[in-house]
C-alpha cells in the first residue's frame, strides 16, 4: 500500500487549535457538519496552492490571513503546518512552516524548514529559513529567501529538494461539484482533475487505458444502469456523454452530462479522482476526497469503499465522512479513523477511544454502527484540551 504523509501536524489553523494525526494508507475523519474535518483537509490543500501558485494566493483564496488563522480568545497570531513524510525511495523526512499575521493585514513567514533523511548512508539536506533568512543549510549555494515567498519553491532548483517539492504540489483535495462536471468545459491538458471537477471531461479524454477500465468496472456497479461514458466536443467545448441501459432498448441510450443525476455525476468525478495516475509516472500521492458518499444511494457504499481501498493501493487517500453506511465495512483498520468534534469553536482530531477501538477489533460493532450510536468519539484526555504536545520546533 502506498504512503506519502506520515503524520499531518496543525496549531492554530483555522477552526483546529493543535493537533498531530498519524495518516494511514486509508485515513477517515468522521464527524457532524461544522466539526472542523474539511479544515483539516484544507491545511493539505494549503501546503499544495502555496507552491502550485504562491503563499499570497492561497491566503486570498481563504479570504484573508484572518480567516486562515484560528480565532479565539487568546488570539493567537501565527499558524503553523507540518507534513512529515515518507518518498518512494523509501528516504523519510518533514516540511514545515510558520506564517505570521501583521496588524497591516499582511502576512510573513516566521520560520521554514525541509529536512530530508536519505536511506543510505548519504548526508542529511536540509535548510531553516526564519523571516527571510537562511539560518540553517546542508547545501552550499542556495536561491534568495524572502519573508513573503515559500522557500521551497526556489530550492526546488536544487536536485535535493526537488523532489519533495514537486510530490507535495501533486497532493490534490476535491469538493465535487456535480453542476461543473455537467457543465459545457473548454478543453485543458486533462493531466490532474481540479477541484470541483469542471475539467472532467478533458481528465476522462486523457486517461491511461487501464485508468479507464478502472472507471467503466465500477461506475455500472454504483450506479446501476450506466455502462460508459465518453468525452464529446461540442464547437469549442466539449462535456461527458454518458450510456445507459433501457429496459426494452437493444443499444444503451446516450445522455449529455447536464442530463444526468448528481449522484451519477458526483460517483463518476469520485472515480476519476481516484483512478486519475493509474498508468502515469507522475501521480498525486495523495488524495483528500470531502463526503463521497454524498449524493450515493445508501447501498452503493460498499462498492464506493471498495473503490476507495483499490485506489489506496497506489496513491495515499484521506476521506471525510458522516456517513454510517460508508463506515460499516468491518475491514476498516480502527486505527485509521479520527474522530473530529468541535467545543466551543475549536475542533479536536484524535483517534477513536480504547473502548470503541476494541470494540471494532473483536468486530462486535462497525464504525457505522458506533457512529449510528453517538459512540464514534475521540480518546477521553484530548476533549477540552490540546490534542498533542505540538513538536514544532519553530520558535
Amino acid at each position: 500500500m502506498n504512503l506519502f504523509l506520515q503524520r499531518l501536524t496543525l496549531q492554530n489553523y483555522r477552526s483546529i487549535g493543535s493537533c498531530s494525526i498519524r495518516l494511514a494508507p486509508l485515513t477517515f475523519l468522521v464527524g457532524p457538519n461544522a466539526s472542523g474535518k474539511s479544515n483539516c483537509l484544507d491545511a493539505i490543500r494549503f501546503v499544495a496552492d502555496a507552491l502550485r501558485t504562491s503563499l499570497d494566493h492561497a491566503i486570498r483564496e481563504r479570504g484573508s490571513i484572518n480567516e486562515v488563522r484560528r480565532r479565539s480568545g487568546g488570539h493567537p497570531v501565527n499558524f503553523a503546518i507540518r507534513l512529515d513524510f515518507m518518498m518512494p525511495d523509501s528516504s523519510t523526512g518533514h516540511y514545515s512552516f510558520k506564517i505570521g499575521a501583521q496588524n497591516s493585514g499582511g502576512f510573513e513567514i516566521v520560520a521554514e524548514e525541509l529536512s530530508i533523511k536519505p536511506t543510505n548512508r548519504e548526508a542529511l539536506h536540509y535548510y531553516r529559513v526564519e523571516r527571510g533568512n537562511v539560518t540553517k543549510t546542508s547545501e552550499g549555494i542556495l536561491p534568495a529567501a524572502y519573508s513573503d515567498r515559500l522557500f521551497l519553491v526556489a530550492a526546488s532548483g536544487l536536485p535535493a529538494f526537488r523532489p519533495v517539492y514537486e510530490a507535495l504540489c501533486r497532493m490534490d483535495v476535491y469538493n465535487l461539484n456535480p453542476k461543473e462536471v455537467a457543465s459545457l468545459q473548454r478543453p485543458d491538458p486533462g493531466d490532474r482533475l481540479l477541484r470541483d471537477g469542471k475539467n472532467a471531461a478533458s481528465v476522462f479524454q486523457n486517461l491511461s487505458e487501464p485508468a479507464r477500465e478502472k472507471v467503466r468496472e465500477y461506475l455500472p456497479r454504483i450506479i446501476p444502469g450506466i455502462a460508459d461514458a465518453e468525452t464529446k466536443g461540442l464547437g469549442p467545448q466539449e462535456t461527458l456523454e454518458f450510456r445507459q441501459v433501457i429496459q426494452g432498448q437493444k443499444h444503451p441510450w446516450r445522455f449529455f452530462a447536464a442530463s444526468m443525476s448528481d449522484g451519477t455525476l458526483r460517483a463518476f468525478g469520485i472515480l476519476l479522482a481516484l483512478f486519475q495516475g493509474v498508468g502515469r509516472a507522475l501521480h498525486a500521492p495523495v488524495i483528500g476526497l470531502e463526503e463521497p458518499e454524498m449524493a450515493l444511494h445508501p447501498g452503493a457504499s460498499g462498492v464506493l469503499m471498495g473503490a476507495l481501498r483499490e485506489a489506496s493501493e497506489t496513491t495515499q487517500i484521506i476521506v471525510t465522512s458522516h456517513s454510517p453506511e460508508l463506515l460499516d465495512d468491518p475491514d476498516i483498520d480502527p486505527g485509521s479513523i479520527f474522530s473530529v468534534v468541535n467545543e466551543e469553536g475549536n475542533s479536536y482530531i484524535a483517534p477513536v477511544d480504547e473502548a470503541g477501538r476494541e470494540l471494532m477489533k473483536k468486530r462486535l460493532f462497525t464504525a457505522g454502527e458506533l457512529l449510528r450510536q453517538n459512540q464514534l468519539t475521540p480518546e477521553p484526555s484530548t476533549s477540552g484540551s490540546l490534542l498533542v504536545q505540538s513538536f514544532f520546533d519553530l520558535k
